[in-house]
């Protein structure tokens, strides 16, 4: 067994502005390009710590703009139905937004416009780390242990972990990994868990869930 044990943290996101902000579908085609690659990554997934009360089909802060905004459903749904987690990085997935973008213009006879007061601002985050004072021992604790979380730290170690371990996976299975091969079937099962069209509380009972059955059968 790893000689690490397992440290709980919590976290919360401060949104902040990247001074960019858009009117219509070309200048968000523009904005695209040019926000930093932490913009793109907090309208997909800024969402999960700062609920939005958009239309719940519409998974990212583009989609639900696209749809509310410029009143361009058939693009919407377009942007809506991308899952971040199939792009190796943050550029290939502001590139698909872009190709999607690109099409539609290329489609459309006029270019779609908002409103002044509900033009789109691209945001970035900053996340807020603090240490609960918990950590895991025994990998057996890990079913109790989720249920309790709070939704800050199933964030911090479900979905930011992906972008700060060497193996851009999540902390539960980075760790297990770590022990050695009594659990690698266990995290290859962690790792399964799509986060994207979900919520926070349905992976913190899916995790829990995946961890209670393994150790009840094992």
């Amino acid at each position: 067994m790893s000689a690490q044990p397992f440290h709980v943290k919590d976290c919360a996101l401060i949104a902040l502005s990247t001074g960019i902000a858009v009117q219509t579908l070309r200048e968000f085609r523009e904005g695209l390009s040019l926000a930093p690659a932490s913009s793109i990554y907090h309208h997909f997934w800024g969402r999960f710590l700062q609920p939005r009360f958009d239309e719940p089909e519409y998974n990212n802060d583009f989609a639900a703009w696209v749809y509310h905004s410029l009143h361009e459903k058939a693009l919407a749904e377009r942007l809506s139905v991308i899952d971040p987690t199939e792009f190796h990085d943050i550029e290939g997935l502001r590139g698909e937004l872009i190709d999607r973008v690109e099409e539609h213009l290329d489609l459309s006879e006029w270019v779609p416009w908002s409103q002044a007061d509900e033009q789109f601002h691209f945001m970035y985050s900053k996340i807020l780390v603090m240490d609960t004072g918990r950590c895991l021992e025994d990998p057996r604790l890990l079913a109790d242990s989720v249920s309790r979380m709070s939704l800050g730290s199933i964030f911090y170690h479900f979905i930011d972990a992906r972008r700060r371990t060497p193996e851009k996976v999540d902390d539960f299975s980075a760790w297990l990994l770590s022990l050695g091969e009594d659990y690698q079937d266990l995290a290859a099962a962690v790792m399964a868990v799509d986060p994207y069209f979900s919520s926070l509380k349905e992976i913190r009972r899916v995790l829990s869930l995946c961890f209670s059955r393994y150790f009840k059968e094992d």
